[in-house]
């Protein structure tokens, strides 16, 4: 195993197990928001009380993301020296202003939120939840210009010494593959965060106890599930691929497994793609799809791996393919459980349909490993460009660092993560089993 592989393989893990916990209170953020905002209005003690319980389930997630993320800040420079020394001009400036300004502006109104009810009004107790809100996702911002830049380089100038340094910062923030990337991201996050609200609603019921706040997770979860699950597939996936297919044309041939360019190219739905013979094997093919979807036409031209350099080619063709069909896969199931969810929920029949409570429960791990895999086809389909077209990671890595050092801190990262998640673990169900109303639950166990 080579330096370049494992401290690949050690960002990876680290990312990895960090974006468990952000994902989370991203989307949490705005349910929460939701909830606050109809305690206010209806004066209602039940969503007050709903709120105050996600809220803590929101502080725990945060705490845990903290402790996950700080470790990546410090690997650039002892993982990927090479890669910091020459863009940090570039990215160095979206991830000082996500620590200064929305990291700060998250964790200030989150003490509030927590801990200051009693001290101010029930006005500011809502102002300091959209607060909450709007730091996390200026803070998940930040953090995917940040990747955007690296994934389509723009406004930049390359000096002498092989430095990049930033022409307009306006063009950086705005640039397109990070709009695109960043709907699409908050959307999976939103699914996150409702299928975790809805599964614990319907555990609530399944268990037949605190009933009225299964009812509400499951109204607000289920509702918010639909709309974020119907948006990542049109309208955010739907532009962000077609931006991806311009732009990284052998990303797309990737994760699709068109080895060869075709006019009226098919979508593959299941198959196992082969690199020796280039084709993919036991294939389910839609034909014509793909060209309509990335070109509006079923005869368009798409162009396969066969007019890509092979040095060029995915460096982990296999894994991508199959961790871009798990995340479409898994995108589609999310669809079709939440309409009809919602469809059970407006028919009044959903907080007795055991089976539809079933799916929703058993269903909750699913966006994180969605999640995952889209990241996952991000990042694959990028190499082997660190920058895309302008640094390859064979560039970036610490050359210094050798591959038995690597090694021994991925294992040591490896336990330490072990425990933190089991941690975790134990606070979350201890949440969930004392519910929205612990005093209450507390009395009961007694008796």
């Amino acid at each position: 195993m080579t330096a370049e592989l494992i401290h690949r393989l050690h960002f990876a893990f680290t990312i990895t197990f960090h974006y468990l916990f952000p994902q989370l209170t991203m989307g949490l953020a705005l349910l929460i928001v939701v909830l606050k905002s109809v305690a206010l209005k209806t004066g209602s003690e039940k969503w007050d009380r709903a709120a105050r319980f996600w809220g803590r389930i929101f502080g725990i997630n945060f705490v845990f993301g903290v402790v996950t993320g700080i470790p990546m800040e410090f690997e650039f420079g002892t993982n990927w020296a090479r890669f910091s020394r020459l863009s940090g001009g570039v990215i160095g400036q979206p991830l000082a202003m996500e620590g200064v300004f929305s990291f700060f502006l998250e964790s200030a109104f989150l003490g509030l939120f927590l801990y200051g009810e009693k001290r101010i009004s029930k006005l500011m107790h809502w102002f300091s939840a959209v607060m909450v809100f709007l730091g996390s996702w200026i803070s998940g911002f930040f953090i995917i210009v940040t990747d955007a830049w690296m994934q389509h380089p723009v406004a930049y100038d390359r000096l002498p010494n092989g430095q990049f340094e930033v022409l307009s910062f306006w063009q950086l923030l705005l640039n397109p593959w990070g709009l695109l990337q960043y709907m699409h991201n908050m959307t999976g996050a939103v699914i996150t965060g409702s299928f975790v609200m809805a599964a614990t609603g319907a555990f609530y019921l399944l268990e037949k106890r605190l009933d009225e706040y299964g009812r509400i997770f499951l109204k607000v979860g289920v509702i918010a599930g639909v709309i974020s699950s119907i948006a990542i597939i049109f309208p955010t996936g739907d532009l962000h691929g077609k931006y991806v297919a311009r732009n990284q044309p052998a990303a797309i041939a990737g994760m699709e497994g068109l080895f060869k360019t075709e006019n009226g190219a098919g979508m593959i739905l299941i198959g196992q793609p082969n690199e020796e013979t280039g084709q993919i094997d036991n294939p389910i093919v839609v034909n014509d799809l793909l060209s309509f979807l990335i070109y509006g036409t079923t005869k368009a031209e798409v162009k396969g791996l066969d007019q890509i350099p092979h040095d060029q080619w995915p460096t982990a063709l296999p894994l991508l393919y199959y961790a871009y069909h798990i995340m479409a896969g898994l995108g589609t199931w999310f669809a079709l459980l939440m309409v009809l969810s919602a469809f059970l929920l407006w028919r009044g029949l959903l907080y007795k349909s055991r089976w539809a409570l079933w799916a929703l429960l058993l269903s909750f791990p699913l966006p994180y490993i969605a999640n995952t895999a889209g990241w996952m086809t991000a990042e694959l389909g990028r190499q082997p460009w660190l920058i895309y077209g302008l640094m390859r990671t064979s560039e970036g890595f610490s050359n210094t660092v050798s591959a038995s050092n690597g090694l021994f801190t991925l294992i040591g990262f490896m336990g330490l993560y072990t425990l933190l998640g089991l941690l975790f673990t134990v606070l979350i169900y201890r949440e969930i089993s004392l519910g929205p109303e612990p005093q209450i639950v507390k009395a009961v166990h007694a008796d």
